[in-house]
């Protein structure tokens, strides 16, 4: 997809963080804009930024769990701007962190719904929509540097974002030739309100017991390494606007994956060499590989070959 102008974006937690770093340059770039948020204090302080720039935007309150109120917000959409062409399944949140004995299941239940979720609800209300009316468009989620690594304490947050991989890697297939591109985004350290969001927007029924904002956070054990590590955090966190580039960048080149921090290079390559390695050494059983070989995407898809090297910044 090389023609964003006149083009409408679904954008979901459109109104901070990534969500509107996405959602500003898109309209920079021409395109419509419908911002959905469940935060109604975060939408109007978004808009007021379009409106001040005069960039066509449309905020729209929507909770992405809700699949009813989800297939409204698609007719909205379309009855402000028309035909919506690029779908960014970007609501998230962060909540269950901790050691395994300390989540409950209204963290999993929580964290499922909103990440994995509303991943799917997007896809199924909208992907549709793009299919009927025939030209073409792209999709986008958010997944994490944790949807492609295992981390220590993150076990809810890296199931859901393993969860958003698996989707878009199989849709990326499915829908190559149905002219739309589809990409998943693993964001590293970026400015936004994840935190206080995702406390926020916690349905009262799926809250634990004595939460707050911010957390009360226990005093580490004696000899522990520090929570954050030392030295200028804010040097690692990207500004959003630039997360906004590389998503439009990836659009243009229909990249598979999206990267922002090319500073967590030697873990991926860590975890994926790890996989090769417990594959048995052992000659393959050609009786065996016959049927298998047949198996098609299932023994080899081509969609990783076709992602192109990517280059530094180009803006």
């Amino acid at each position: 997809m090389e023609n964003f102008k006149g083009k409408t974006a679904f954008i979901t937690g459109g109104a901070s963080g990534i969500g509107l770093g996405i959602a500003k340059v898109f309209a920079r770039n021409g395109m419509k804009v419908v911002i959905v948020d469940m935060r109604q204090d975060a939408l109007d302080e978004a808009m007021a930024y379009f409106q001040e720039k005069k960039l066509p935007a449309h905020p729209i309150n929507l909770n992405v769990t809700d699949r009813e109120a989800y297939v409204k917000a698609a007719d909205e959409a379309e009855k402000v701007f028309g035909k919506i062409h690029v779908l960014v399944n970007n609501a998230g949140v962060g909540s269950g962190g901790g050691p395994i004995e300390k989540l409950t299941y209204k963290d999993w239940d929580y964290s499922m719904g909103v990440n994995v979720g509303g991943v799917i609800n997007g896809i199924m209300t909208i992907v549709p929509r793009i299919l009927k009316h025939g030209e073409g468009g792209h999709i986008v989620s958010t997944s994490s540097t944790c949807g492609l690594m295992g981390s220590n304490n993150f076990a809810i947050y890296c199931s859901t974002k393993f969860a958003v991989t698996g989707i878009m890697e199989s849709l990326a297939g499915e829908l190559r030739e149905k002219n739309i591109g589809v990409s998943v985004l693993y964001p590293g350290p970026t400015m936004g309100n994840l935190g206080l969001s995702s406390f926020v927007n916690r349905p009262e029924h799926l809250r634990n017991e004595g939460e707050t904002w911010p957390p009360k956070m226990p005093e580490p054990p004696k000899g522990a390494p520090p929570r954050r590590p030392p030295g200028d955090f804010s040097v690692v966190m990207m500004d959003p606007i630039e997360t906004g580039e590389r998503v439009l960048r990836a659009i243009k080149r229909n990249d598979l994956f999206i990267h922002t921090h090319p500073e967590f290079k030697d873990g991926y390559i860590a975890r994926h060499n790890a996989i090769i390695r417990a594959i048995p050494d052992e000659p393959r059983n050609e009786k065996r590989w016959e049927i298998m070989k047949n198996f098609g995407t299932i023994i080899y898809n081509d969609i990783y070959d076709k992602q192109k090297q990517v280059g530094p910044p180009d803006w």
